[in-house]
C-alpha cells in the first residue's frame, strides 16, 4: 500500500496535458471514457480530476461479481455517479448505464476507464453511442517529465521509455518492461482472443519489434511467424486496441506517382521494443543496427501522444513512392501537408535533406522540418527548419 501511495503522489505532481481536456469533456458529456494501456496513469488522472467521485475497481473480484450478477443493484449504490475502473470487464453494465444517463441531466456523472479499447468501444457503440466523451491516455510524454530527463541521453530515454512506474518505483526498465509484457499484454490479449500458443505469440511480438519504424509486409510476417495473414491482422488489431502498437498510414496524395500503401509499424513506447529485442542497457543501443528505427519510433510516438493527450485527431502519416523517396512524417492540416524528416545522427549532413528537397520540389510546399539529435537550430533559405527533436516536442 505504501508503494501505491507513493506512486499516486508522484503521478499527482506531474502536470498531465490531458487534465484540462478531461475537465472540458466532463462539461459536455454525461459519461467520459478514459482509455489507454495499463499503468499509463489513467486511475491517478481521473481520481485527481474527479476528487469527489467514488472510485470502484472492477478488477476487484467482489466488485466485478456484484456488477455481473446484479448490475442494477450495483449501479444503484452510486446515485451521484462514480469512477468505474477497467469497466470493460463488466460489459453487461452498459445497458443499465444507458438508462441512468438518459434519465439524468448531470454532466460528468460516470467516468469509465479501460485498458482495452476494442472491448470498451464495442460496449459503448452498442449502448452508449453519443452519450460518452472519449479521451485516450498514453504513458507520460517527454513534455510531462522533461525536468527529469534533461540530463538523460537519447539512448537512455529510448531504453527507459515513459511508463510511470519506471520513474516512481525506480524499477530498472529492463526488469519492469519484461514483467509488464508478461503480466498485462498477454493477459489483455487473452481477454479478446484465446491464444493458446504463447510461444508463437511471443515470437510474433519479437518479430514486430524488429520491424519498428518500417513498412509492415503482412505476407512476409505471416511466413516468418507461420500463421495465415488473417490471424496476423487479427493479432495486430488486438495489439493496436491495447495501445501497444500504432499503425501509421501512408498518405494518399501521390502527385501522379505510384506510392506505397502499406502502413508503418510503431510501438507506443520504446522500452517495450528494447525489451523484446533483448537490449539490456542504454549503452547497447548506441551501436544497435535498429537504433535509427527506434529513434524514429520515439519521435513519431511522442508526436502521436501529444495529440492523444489533447484529444485531437491523429492526422499524421508517412509518404513513400515506389522509387524509394520517403518522408518519415507528414502532418495533414486540413489538406495542407507539412513534412518532417527524422535523423538519429548528431551531425548535420547534406544527405539528411535529400528526401525533403525532393518532396518540396514535387509538392510545391515551401516549409519543412528536420528533427535530429544534435544541438544546432537552423532556418534555411529553402524553408527547411533544423532542430533538436526535444525542442520540437516541447513547442
Amino acid at each position: 500500500m505504501e508503494s501505491d501511495s507513493k506512486f499516486f503522489h508522484f503521478c499527482e505532481m506531474i502536470d498531465r496535458i490531458a487534465y484540462q481536456k478531461l475537465k472540458e469533456l466532463a462539461g459536455y458529456f454525461k459519461a467520459i471514457a478514459v482509455v489507454g494501456p495499463r499503468q499509463s496513469g489513467k486511475t491517478t488522472l481521473v481520481k485527481n480530476v474527479f476528487k469527489d467521485k467514488e472510485y470502484v475497481s472492477l478488477e476487484n473480484p467482489d466488485h466485478r461479481n456484484f456488477a455481473l450478477e446484479d448490475p442494477r443493484g450495483f449501479l444503484r449504490q452510486y446515485p451521484k455517479g462514480a469512477i468505474l475502473d477497467e469497466v470493460q470487464r463488466t460489459p453487461n453494465l452498459f445497458s443499465y448505464l444507458q438508462q441512468i444517463l438518459d434519465d439524468s441531466r448531470e454532466k460528468g456523472l460516470f467516468i469509465l476507464t479501460g485498458s482495452n479499447n476494442f472491448l470498451l468501444q464495442e460496449s459503448i457503440s452498442q449502448t452508449l453511442a453519443g452519450r460518452v466523451g472519449y479521451l485516450n491516455l498514453p504513458p507520460f510524454s517527454y513534455v510531462e517529465i522533461q525536468d527529469q530527463l534533461q540530463d538523460k541521453s537519447d539512448n537512455e530515454i529510448m531504453f527507459s521509455g515513459f511508463y510511470p512506474p519506471i520513474y516512481d518505483q525506480h524499477i530498472p526498465a529492463e526488469i519492469w518492461t519484461k514483467n509488464y509484457i508478461k503480466t498485462y499484454v498477454e493477459r489483455d490479449v487473452r481477454q479478446i482472443k484465446n491464444i493458446n500458443d504463447l510461444i508463437v505469440f511471443e515470437r510474433f511480438l519479437a518479430l514486430l519489434a524488429g520491424r519498428c519504424g518500417q513498412e509492415l509486409n503482412m505476407s512476409s510476417l505471416s511466413i516468418e511467424v507461420g500463421l495465415d495473414v488473417k490471424t496476423i491482422q487479427s493479432w495486430l488489431g488486438i495489439l493496436e486496441s491495447s495501445f501497444i502498437i500504432h499503425m501509421l498510414p501512408s498518405h494518399h496524395k501521390n502527385f501522379n506517382k505510384i506510392i506505397v500503401k502499406r502502413p508503418k509499424l510503431y510501438f507506443l513506447d520504446t522500452a517495450i521494443i528494447c525489451s523484446l529485442l533483448g537490449v539490456n542497457s542504454a549503452e547497447v543501443l548506441q551501436n544497435h543496427p535498429l537504433r535509427g528505427h527506434i529513434f524514429e519510433n520515439l519521435i513519431v510516438t511522442e508526436l502521436i501522444k501529444l495529440k492523444m493527450h489533447q484529444g485531437e485527431k491523429i492526422n499524421l502519416f508517412y509518404w513513400r513512392d515506389k522509387t524509394g523517396h520517403e518522408i518519415d512524417l507528414i502532418e495533414d492540416i486540413a489538406g495542407k501537408l507539412f513534412p518532417i524528416e527524422i535523423k538519429a545522427g548528431q551531425t548535420i549532413q547534406n544527405s539528411f535533406f535529400k528526401n525533403l528537397n525532393f518532396w518540396m520540389k514535387l509538392s510545391g510546399e515551401n516549409s519543412a522540418q528536420l528533427l535530429y539529435s544534435g544541438d544546432q537550430h537552423q532556418k534555411r533559405s529553402n524553408g527547411i527548419e533544423v532542430m533538436n527533436w526535444r525542442q520540437k516536442i516541447s513547442e
